[in-house]
Order: structure tokens, then C-alpha cells, then sequence
């Protein structure tokens, strides 16, 4: 990737992402598409990545290497090998992740409540539109 000019957007964005938002900072190290769900899965303990790429379905291997990576460099998640033929990696939660099963406990809570509240306006609007 190619170098970005300091006073580029981008540059600036990212500058106040992380240094003067702490709401938007956390966002960008679990949001995305797979980061908070791959989090999820690893919340009852160790799995090797066999085992979360099964509990994912959709995640391609490469895209899962890359998010284990990315939250293993942010201290998200603990990756443990094993010396053994053939070779065992685990991965698991820190301790800074655990903290977050009860925020994305709450947040699952509000997606099913926000869920049902649109679908039943969907559904209120077709049913006034047959009428």
C-alpha cells in the first residue's frame, strides 16, 4: 500500500479516530464484518481455528487469518501453538476482549429489539398497502 500524505483526509480522520474519540476508536477495533462475531465465538473458551471457521459460516480462511492477526496485534485475542505434530493452535480471548461480552451481550439484545421494530413496520406497511 502506498504512503498517505499527513495532511491527507485520511490521515486526519485516522488521527482523530485514535487519539480523540474513544467511541470511535473501540468501534474500529471490533466493527467491521467479522471481528465482533469471530469475539463471539471465542467467548465459551479455546478454538482452534478449525472450529471457528465452522462456527462462521461465509468467512473464507484467508479473511479469518487476517481478523485472528489483526485482533491478535491489538491484544483482542491470544493465539497459543502448540509443539506437536501436527501443529495445534489455539486461540482465545484476553483479558481486555472478555470485558466486552456483556457490551456485545447488550448490543445483541438491541439488534433483536431493533430487528423486531423494523420488520414489524415492514410488515405494517405492506399490510396498509393491500388495503
Amino acid at each position: 500500500m502506498g504512503n498517505r500524505k499527513e495532511n491527507s483526509t485520511n490521515s486526519i480522520n485516522e488521527q482523530y479516530i485514535t487519539q480523540e474519540c474513544d467511541l470511535t476508536y473501540a468501534v474500529c477495533k471490533i466493527g467491521g464484518r467479522w471481528k465482533l462475531l469471530i469475539l463471539c465465538k471465542l467467548e465459551n473458551g479455546k478454538l482452534r481455528f478449525s472450529e471457528i471457521r465452522r462456527k462462521i459460516s461465509g468467512i473464507t480462511e484467508r479473511m479469518l487469518t487476517l481478523q485472528l492477526r489483526e485482533m491478535e496485534k491489538e491484544g483482542l485475542v491470544k493465539r497459543t501453538v502448540h509443539a506437536e505434530v501436527p501443529p495445534r493452535v489455539d486461540y482465545e480471548l484476553t483479558a481486555i476482549a472478555e470485558e466486552l461480552v456483556p457490551i456485545w451481550k447488550q448490543l445483541d439484545h438491541w439488534g433483536k429489539k431493533h430487528r423486531e421494530l423494523i420488520q414489524g413496520q415492514v410488515v405494517n406497511v405492506q399490510c396498509n398497502e393491500e388495503n
